[in-house]
């Protein structure tokens, strides 16, 4: 038998469960734990990041992109507090991130050791699950079990706090084992109760017009082949929220586009207003996707609920038929009763002819403000040149202010997968430029995109110096209006155009951009936006285009209660 250090035990449990990269930023408490990383033989690589949040951001856009556990680590004190952030974001999105926060000695407690405080409670309400480890011989367990919440039912965040003392106390090698299968997710599929498979199949079968609303569950579940096929065999159109976009290809002639209040448009609402059967998938329906539990309305439509939480169906609709189940199982199951029942498609009033007019109703009014030579650059003329330039299956992470609305509704995602996707749980700015870092990791060589706002810009732009030196291929997109443009918007459409401190001064990004050595291009002429991305698009590591483009509050964005 031999005893490894509680650091060295942590390093080989990682490197077990297919740990590739850990993504970090130093400090004092995490000594022994770097140590053993560098001196050990193992797979992992270290990202080292400018700030824990990033690193955090980092983990989730590669767990997304990657369906696999993303990893953070950073140290006690105000590391553990600046990766609080990510932590919660990836575990109301139900995204599998490990976030290991070293700590002081148990020893040091309740005698003002610095960096002291208790971390077990800070995580406690915004984790899955969540333990500091106070004795080096309960590490091995502790990983395991961590592995095997984050990955199984639904995914999640874990925080483990890791001692400075417990990384030097020994641990038996004999413990060191694991499944490295609860690395991916889901690592445990739920099969569905029969029963109610046929209940919900029942109502589908009679319905008049029948709906599908998808979130980020099926992607989760990678069943994007089972819900085409459902809905085909239904004729029934496809919505989805924000984190479901990629559930089906969106120039497929069911595919209706996001729904609800960022995103959706009247176009869009208008079919789904007219269902009478609503099948939520992987979906919480919660207050964006429906606009206020407003679409559906709870007085119209019958709805059937798939969800692997069973604590998501009925939160917010009285439901006919729950169905708690992996969402690739449950529809396949599904579309195996009722293309027995429907050999041949249905007659729908809800279908694809319906699906085709509110599309090219939808995509009309966009081309005619995407064609717009106004300036400042219209947000829709982005949109417009990022879809003609870019190749079908590229990553796009979007940050949730200016971006967001424009990019749901308009930018076609034409490729099945995890392709387009935003910080929809919290909606913190900064994300988007640390989760497409990510996202370069679980899709190395391949170019990803990165839109931010200007006010997102000035949270992450630490991190233009790890793009720099490890020649990631990110593209950075700044729309540049000098302002908190969501803010600002509410402000106008709810307060009276009453604007207060929501205004700052442009910065130059292209000029910053080249300050950190990234070829940058600053855009304010929409005759030249095209060319611009273009090049930037060629680039080999990270690019930068800023664009001076509409503030929001001058806009026409797909948000309803602006335009209400």
């Amino acid at each position: 038998m031999n005893q490894l250090s509680g650091a060295e035990a942590m390093v080989r449990m990682l490197d077990l469960f297919e740990t590739r990269y850990l993504f970090g930023l130093c400090g004092d408490t995490s000594l022994p734990f770097y140590d053993a990383l560098q001196r050990l033989d193992h797979n992992i690589t270290h990202v080292l990041t400018r700030d824990e949040r990033s690193a955090a951001y980092m983990a989730d856009g590669y767990a997304r992109v990657s369906g696999r556990v993303g990893v953070c680590e950073g140290p006690s004190g105000g590391g553990a507090t600046y990766i609080l952030p990510g932590v919660v974001e990836a575990n109301e999105s139900s995204v599998p991130l490990l976030a290991i926060t070293t700590d002081i000695s148990v020893t040091g407690r309740g005698r003002y050791t610095l960096t002291e405080l208790d971390q077990e409670a800070l995580f406690r309400p915004l984790t899955k699950w969540n333990r500091v480890i106070t004795h080096a011989s309960r590490l091995p367990a502790t990983l395991r079990a961590a592995f095997a919440q984050m990955s199984s039912g639904r995914p999640g965040a874990v925080h483990l706090g890791l001692p400075l003392d417990v990384q030097r106390e020994p641990v038996d090698d004999t413990e060191i084992w694991g499944d490295p299968a609860l690395a991916r997710c889901p690592a445990h599929r739920v099969a569905p109760d029969p029963a109610a498979i046929h209940a919900a199949a029942e109502l589908l079968a009679g319905a008049r017009a029948p709906l599908i609303v998808c979130g980020g569950g099926p992607l989760i579940s990678g069943a994007e082949p089972e819900l085409r096929g459902l809905a085909e065999v239904l004729e029934a159109p496809v919505a989805t929220s924000i984190s479901g976009q990629g559930v089906i290809p969106e120039d497929h002639p069911l595919a209706l586009g996001v729904v609800g209040s960022n995103g959706g448009t009247l176009e869009t609402r208008e079919i789904l207003g007219q269902a009478d059967v609503v099948l939520f998938v992987g979906c919480r329906a919660g207050s964006v996707t429906t606009e206020r539990w407003q679409y559906p309305a709870r007085d119209r439509a019958k709805i059937i609920h798939i969800d692997v939480d069973p604590a998501v169906i009925g939160a917010n609709y009285p439901t006919a038929v729950g169905v708690v189940g992996d969402a690739r199982l449950t529809l396949q199951y599904l579309k195996d009763i009722l293309g027995r029942s429907f050999p041949e498609p249905p007659t729908r009033e809800l279908g694809r002819a319906a699906v085709a007019r509110a599309r090219a109703a939808k995509f009309a009014a966009f081309r005619e403000l995407a064609a717009s030579d106004t300036t400042p650059i219209r947000p829709e003329r982005v949109v417009h040149e990022l879809q003609q330039l870019l190749p079908r299956g590229t990553v796009i992470v979007a940050d949730p202010g200016t971006p967001c609305p424009y990019l749901s509704a308009y930018y076609q995602v034409l490729e099945p997968g995890r392709r387009l996707f935003s910080n929809r749980a919290h909606g913190a700015l900064g994300y988007s430029l640390a989760a497409a870092m990510g996202a370069c990791h679980a899709r190395p060589g391949e170019r990803v995109l990165s839109v931010m706002g200007d006010g997102s810009f000035g949270f992450a732009v630490g991190e233009l110096e790890t793009a720099v030196r490890l020649q990631l291929p990110v593209t950075m997109v700044v729309f540049s209006n000098a302002t908190y443009g969501w803010i600002k918007a509410g402000q106008k459409s709810s307060f009276d155009a009453r604007y207060f401190s929501v205004d700052f001064s442009r910065t130059e990004h292209a000029r910053v951009a080249e300050a950190y050595g990234i070829p940058a291009w600053r855009v304010e002429n929409p005759g030249e936006l095209r060319d611009s991305l273009a090049r930037a698009l060629e680039c080999e590591g990270p690019s930068l285009v800023d664009v001076v483009s509409q503030p929001l509050h001058e806009a026409r964005a797909p948000v309803s209660e602006w335009i209400a």
